[in-house]
């Protein structure tokens, strides 16, 4: 599959399941103005991705029209413990190069599995993406959109709870039928 084919995909997820199932309440109006930007990093090489994650954190330094980037990585990071090692090692790149505080990392991964949590529980596919990605955000725009939205700290729980009353099989089949 070529990096095209990959970015239709994800774009699709992203409608499907994202927006789709109101995971994200702000993500229908980013994409509906068409600023998200997609890179798709083919390297399997740890020191190449997060070469990558540092180089999309300036392309939103550089380009206020991008609201937010998705670096996927379709060759990498298969087991969610070498991605989970990737989200840290991520995290602790953005801190050392003075991100913090303007820009946070979401983490999607086709096994995602929250901490303490059974691999078959449906709230999982709420990270559960097609490719693993690291989604980095403006800070600064997440800051304004939860400022408008009344109970922000509910997301989260409103999404686990979606999941898990649409069951596993339901939220299975939307997510592989990409």
């Amino acid at each position: 599959m070529n990096s095209e084919q990959i970015i239709d995909r994800t774009k699709k997820w992203i409608i499907d399941v994202v927006i789709g199932c109101n995971f994200c309440p702000f993500a229908a109006n980013v994409a509906k103005q068409e600023s998200i930007f997609y890179k798709v990093e083919e390297s399997t090489d740890k020191k190449i991705c997060l070469a990558s994650f540092l180089s999309e954190m300036k392309r939103l330094d550089n380009d206020p029209s991008i609201e937010t980037s998705f670096l996927i990585f379709p060759n990498a990071f298969q087991k969610f413990h070498d991605y989970l090692d990737l989200l840290s090692l991520a995290d602790d790149r953005l801190k050392r190069n003075g991100y913090e505080g303007i820009y946070q990392v979401a983490s999607f991964h086709p096994l995602y599995l929250f901490a303490n949590s059974d691999e078959n529980d449906p709230a999982n596919y709420t990270n559960r993406s097609i490719y693993p990605m690291l989604h980095l955000l403006r800070e600064e725009s997440m800051t304004k959109a939860l400022a408008n939205y009344k109970d922000p700290e509910s997301i989260p729980m409103r999404n686990i709870d979606f999941a898990k009353k649409k069951g596993l099989a339901y939220m299975k089949m939307l997510r592989d039928t990409l």
